[in-house]
């Protein structure tokens, strides 16, 4: 019998800046919620003034962990030092795995109007923290919908639900589901998760609730509101409800189990191995490996 997982914990983001100004939200990567193995960060970036997002991401390094952009509104143009380009639109992902380093900016690709998203950082396993980087980039079209009788939407960007839909991103690191949920008014959604992954919840708009049952709320639980992470507790059926219908990207991975040492844009298991990639950078060999 499946075991129910249910909210441990509901935090709050806090509003910041990175990149050149670039007002933002960051969920996860806070005091309160440092790191979630696998789960570095998690920014949401919105905005209709464009005075809060023009200065973009210019140019900067990463080493050790894996960027995850997704657009809901808004363009975004990336470059990397591999050559790469695309442009970012909505409903669009861009999976980067920086492995042993890369070179990348973001720019709003617009001069006004909402540009609205998410970047999520999620951290490589010791053996592929030096692996050359690689790039997976679907637009909106090619990402599949599952669509249920009761109005549920689920756009699957990785992993696979329970009704078989799978999303195009291929992960073998840490085998992670992202999953970007509609819940009409009186929705639910059932989702069976591999039971040794760390799961959350993020709310882009409404309420949740988990349930063991219908209509029958877990004791610990509470609910998760608008602009709110959900963690949620070990186990493989999630259960979730919603009275007035919600939006939120529900998001699991295998924990890695390994030590953490951060520094600015580098993520590696050492002390000694971030300043070795602060000092590859500085001295103009941070990309020799790749040969660019």
């Amino acid at each position: 019998m499946n075991t129910n997982r249910y909210l441990e914990a509901v935090y709050n983001g806090i509003p910041t800046s990175d990149g050149d100004g670039v007002k933002l939200t960051r969920i996860m990567g806070t005091p309160s919620l440092n790191v979630f193995d696998p789960f570095l960060l998690l920014d949401c970036f919105e905005s209709d003034d464009s005075a809060d997002y023009i200065g973009g991401f210019p140019t900067h390094p990463h080493r050790g962990f894996e960027t995850v952009t997704y657009l809901l509104n808004g363009n975004m143009r990336h470059k990397d030092s591999a050559g790469n380009e695309g442009v970012i639109s909505p409903g669009g992902v861009q999976w980067m795995t920086a492995g042993r380093g890369v070179l990348h900016s973001e720019m709003p690709e617009q001069e006004d109007g909402l540009l609205k998203g998410f970047q999520l950082w999620i951290n490589l396993p010791k053996s592929d923290k030096m692996i050359a980087p690689r790039y997976q980039e679907f637009s909106q079209e090619h990402i599949p919908v599952e669509r249920h009788e009761s109005g549920t939407t689920i756009r699957v960007i990785s992993g696979t639900t329970d009704l078989g839909t799978k999303g195009p991103i291929n992960n073998q690191y840490t085998y992670p589901t992202y999953f970007h949920v509609t819940l009409p008014k009186d929705g639910e959604l059932k989702q069976t998760l591999p039971k040794t992954d760390n799961a959350f919840v993020y709310v882009i708009s409404g309420e949740l609730e988990l349930a063991q049952s219908k209509g029958q709320t877990v004791p610990q639980a509470q609910t998760v509101s608008t602009g709110q992470i959900g963690v949620l507790s070990a186990g493989e059926l999630m259960h979730i409800i919603s009275v007035h219908g919600a939006d939120f990207l529900l998001l699991s991975a295998q924990p890695l189990n390994e030590p953490i040492a951060r520094g600015g844009p580098f993520v590696m298991n050492t002390k000694a191995e971030v300043m070795q990639a602060f000092a590859d950078y500085q001295n103009g060999t941070f990309l020799a490996e790749t040969g660019d």
